[in-house]
């Protein structure tokens, strides 16, 4: 099965696979002393063991949900000057976006333009403004654990300083809809509803809701009997945003220009040549 393509829309490949429930048999024992139980005693006493073990697991799941929410809180609420900085900046340039037309170079035309074409234009503005803003692409191999696959996520790296070092900044455009569930439970539905639509924040702030969030939809999936999609496991989201980017490309255009520069053209044979050319001396 081919690994989900995160760069398509939400929803087109919403799977999901449920599990088969094992029923339970009895068997009797002639030389046991359950002989002499009934059938009917028997599914009390089963009956009454059920009613128990469902009342610890409503209580269980219950604080389950509830630790999770205070995670997620903490996790958000922190900050520091310099993502509060590159947020305060890319909620602008969303906000220009929203009401200019830009230019979506791809050839098939999305209402609202495309993530790639997004992405290009923020990354732009955001250069503009002075910030080290580049666009960048994971890719990762198939292994026995996940499925092989590649994304696109933009990224502010600030000035390295000798104290504190080089930061990285994560800004994801639809990071709500990353880990949007279509048949997710009361308790997980809650956690992302808290989700910020856009995500500005350091690596490591976005390391760990992504560790909260599997976490959770592990958990969620568990308690509706149903199989975990391969794009929704921990190592598969890690591989996205916390590996190594194969490409990084960083966009340099001019002030206050927001369009793609046309690439020059020339003659491979008379390129190098032109050059090489002693200027003409005038004879007097």
């Amino acid at each position: 099965m081919a690994a989900k393509n995160s760069d398509e829309p939400e929803g087109l490949y919403e799977l999901t696979f449920g599990f088969i429930d094992e029923g339970i048999e009895f068997q009797s024992c002639e030389n046991s002393l359950e002989s002499n139980i009934s059938y009917s005693s028997r599914e009390i006493l089963m009956d009454e063991e059920e009613e128990d073990g469902n009342v610890n697991d409503s209580e269980e799941n219950k604080a389950f949900w509830a630790i999770q929410e205070e995670l997620l809180k903490t996790t958000l609420c922190r900050t520091t000057s310099f993502e509060s900085k590159v947020r305060k900046s890319t909620k602008e340039a969303l906000k220009e976006l929203k009401f200019t037309s830009f230019n979506c170079s791809c050839r098939k035309m999305v209402s609202d333009g495309c993530r790639k074409c997004m992405q290009r234009e923020i990354s732009d503005r955001l250069t503009n403004e002075g910030y080290n803003c580049f666009i960048c692409k994971s890719k990762w191999k198939s292994t026995p654990e996940i499925l092989s696959g590649e994304y696109t996520y933009m990224e502010v790296v600030a000035n390295a300083s000798s104290k504190k070092g080089e930061m990285k900044v994560i800004i994801e455009l639809n990071f709500r809809g990353e880990f949007e569930m279509a048949r997710a439970n009361e308790g997980y539905n809650c956690l992302v509803e808290q989700l910020p639509e856009v995500y500005v924040g350091k690596i490591e702030r976005l390391r760990n809701l992504i560790k909260i969030l599997c976490c959770a939809s592990k958990k969620c999936m568990k308690e509706k009997k149903m199989h975990l999609a391969p794009w929704r496991k921990h190592k598969y989201m890690q591989a996205k945003y916390l590996g190594s980017p194969e490409i990084k490309s960083e966009t340099i255009f001019p002030v206050n220009n927001f369009r793609r520069l046309p690439r020059p053209s020339g003659s491979m044979l008379t390129f190098d040549l032109l050059d090489s050319l002693t200027p003409a001396i005038k004879v007097i």
